[in-house]
C-alpha cells in the first residue's frame, strides 16, 4: 500500500446459478464450485440468505448489511482492476515492429523486443503444431527485422528459409555431401573469448559437448581422456592455454596489431582421428570418427571457407539427414554465437528452429548448457535468441525438463499457436497457463496466437501485407 500508493477496499463476489430442475441445478452448483476451488478460491452457498443474494445480483444491486458482513474480503486497488470484466491488455511500443491485432479489442500490437527499459530480455519462444502459423510468423519477424537492418542468423533444419533468404539478398550456407561449404569444428575465433576463461579452456567445453553427440553419453573418465587428447592436438599446432599462442609470431616484422591465427592454423578432424588411434583407450572413438574423416560425413573434415559478411545468414542443414542434423546445428550455432559476441552495440537475432534437437533427450548436458547459456547471456551482447518448435514434449525431455524450462523462463516473449491436448498438458507444468488460456490455445485458428509479453497475456491475430506474403510464400508459389 505504501510502495505502490494503493488503497484498501472491500470486495463482494456473488454468483447466481439458474436452472428449471433441482438435479440440474445441483449439478451446475457442483461444477462451478469445482472450477472455483481448483483456482484456489473458497466458496460458500447462501443458505437462508438466498433472497438477499438474488437481490444483490439483480439490476437493483441491493447488497444487504447481513450479506456484506458474511461475504466481504479485503482487496487492494490492483486487485479491483483485475476483476473488471471488459479489460484487455494492449501493447504498443513506439519503436516496435507491427505484429498483428488484438483479437479482443482490435488494437494494433507493436513490439520492440530490444527495449531494455521495458523488457528483461529480447528472447522469444514460439510453439505451435504443424500448420498453425508458427513458421509464417517467424518468417514475418525475419522480414521486418531485415528492413530495420538487424543482423539475423537462422538455423534451418527443414529447408524452410532458403527461398526467402534469396529474395532478401541474404547469404545461404549449406552443409552436406554435395555442398561446397565447410566449417572446421576445431576453429578458435578471436571473438570467441569469454569473461573469466581463456580461448582454449572455453573451446574445450564446447568440443566435449560436440563429441558427446557423436560418441554417445560419455562418462567422466572418458571426458577427461578426450580432453587430454584435444589439448595434445592443439599443442601440436602450437596452441596452449596461454592466449598469446593464438596470435601469429611474424619474424623480422613489426606488428602494430597482433594477427589472430586463422582456420588453416587450426587442427581438423583428421588430425584428431590420428591422435585417437595412438592410444588403446581411445581406439573405439577413432572408429566412430571414420564416417567423419573417410566416409559419408567427410565434409566435416575441412577448413572453414564461409563468408559471413551479410546481415541475413541462413544455415541450411537439411542435407545432413535426420540422424546427423544435430552435428550441423551445433557447429553453425557456435559459429553464429561467436559472430554475435563481436560487437555489443549492434542489434542481432539468432533463430533456432526445432530447438528440441539440441536440448531434448537426443542431446546431452554439455550442448544443452551451451544453448541455455546463449539465452541467458545474449542480452548483454545486444542480441535476441528465438526458440521455435512443435515438439514440446521433446523440449522438456532432457534432465526432467530443466533446460527447456530454463529457456522458457529466460524468454520475455512467449508465443503459443494452436497446440494439441498432449502438448498443452506438458506445457502447463512449466508455465502459468490458466484454464481459460488452455482452452483458447486448443481452439486457436491458423494465424492466431496467445502471446505472453512480460506479465501481459494477449490473444493476437498475426497480420501481413500482400507483398510480405509474396516473399514469405515464394517457395510455395514456385
Amino acid at each position: 500500500m505504501q510502495i505502490n500508493n494503493e488503497e484498501l477496499y472491500f470486495l463482494y463476489i456473488y454468483v447466481t446459478i439458474y436452472s428449471e430442475k433441482i438435479k440440474e441445478l445441483e449439478s451446475l452448483l457442483n461444477k462451478v464450485e469445482g472450477i472455483l476451488q481448483s483456482s484456489g478460491m473458497q466458496t460458500r452457498r447462501a443458505y437462508f440468505r438466498e433472497e438477499q443474494a438474488y437481490l444483490a445480483t439483480s439490476p437493483i444491486m441491493n447488497n444487504s448489511v447481513d450479506l456484506k458482513n458474511a461475504a466481504k474480503r479485503n482487496v487492494l486497488t490492483s486487485g479491483i482492476i483485475a476483476t473488471y470484466p471488459f479489460i484487455s491488455s494492449a501493447i504498443f511500443d513506439e519503436e516496435g515492429i507491427f505484429i498483428g491485432t488484438n483479437i479482443y479489442n482490435n488494437s494494433l500490437v507493436f513490439i520492440d523486443k530490444y527495449n531494455s527499459y521495458k523488457y528483461k530480455n529480447s528472447n522469444i519462444c514460439i510453439f505451435g503444431t504443424s500448420g498453425a502459423g508458427k513458421s509464417f510468423y517467424t518468417k514475418l519477424l525475419v522480414l521486418r527485422n531485415r528492413l530495420l537492418g538487424i543482423e539475423q542468423y537462422i538455423i534451418d533444419p527443414d529447408r524452410e528459409y532458403d527461398e526467402m533468404c534469396n529474395e532478401l539478398g541474404g547469404t545461404l550456407l549449406k552443409i552436406g555431401p554435395t555442398s561446397n561449404t565447410y566449417i572446421n569444428v576445431f576453429d578458435i575465433m578471436e571473438e570467441s573469448i569469454e569473461e573469466g576463461k581463456g580461448y582454449l579452456a572455453n573451446k574445450l567445453g564446447k568440443l566435449i559437448g560436440f563429441f558427446n553427440l557423436i560418441f554417445g553419453n560419455l562418462n567422466e573418465e572418458e571426458k577427461a581422456i578426450l580432453e587430454e587428447k584435444i589439448i595434445i592436438l592443439y599443442k601440436n599446432k602450437g596452441i596452449t592455454f596461454n592466449d598469446k599462442t593464438l596470435y601469429k609470431q611474424r619474424k623480422n616484422k613489426i606488428a602494430i596489431k597482433p594477427v589472430f591465427k586463422n582456420t588453416y592454423d587450426m587442427p581438423i578432424l583428421e588430425d584428431f582421428y590420428n591422435i585417437l588411434g595412438k592410444d588403446k583407450r581411445t581406439k573405439k572413438f577413432q572408429i566412430k570418427l571414420i564416417p567423419f574423416v573417410k566416409g559419408s560425413l567427410k565434409f566435416f573434415n575441412n577448413y572453414t571457407n564461409v563468408n559471413l559478411n551479410n546481415l541475413l545468414i541462413v544455415a541450411d542443414v537439411y542435407d545432413l539427414g535426420e540422424e546427423n542434423l544435430k552435428y550441423g546445428m551445433f557447429i553453425f550455432i557456435e559459429l553464429f554465437w561467436n559472430r554475435i559476441k563481436k560487437n555489443r552495440n549492434i542489434k542481432k537475432s539468432i533463430y533456432l528452429d526445432e530447438i528440441w534437437r539440441l536440448i531434448g533427450v537426443t542431446s546431452n548436458k554439455e550442448v544443452a548448457s551451451f544453448i541455455y547459456k546463449i539465452f541467458k547471456t545474449i542480452r548483454k551482447y545486444g542480441g535476441s535468441a528465438v526458440a521455435i518448435t512443435q515438439d514440446i514434449s521433446d523440449l522438456f525431455s532432457l534432465e526432467n525438463g530443466i533446460y527447456g524450462k530454463s529457456i522458457l523462463n529466460n524468454s520475455e516473449f512467449k508465443t503459443f499457436f494452436a497446440l494439441e491436448e498432449e502438448n498443452i498438458k506438458v506445457l502447463e507444468q512449466y508455465s502459468n497457463l490458466s484454464e481459460k488460456e488452455k482452452i483458447e490455445i486448443k481452439s486457436l485458428k491458423r494465424g492466431e496466437c496467445l502471446m505472453f509479453i512480460g506479465e501481459e497475456h494477449i490473444l493476437t491475430k498475426i497480420d501481413a501485407g500482400d507483398f510480405e506474403k509474396e516473399i514469405i510464400e515464394s517457395k510455395k508459389n514456385k
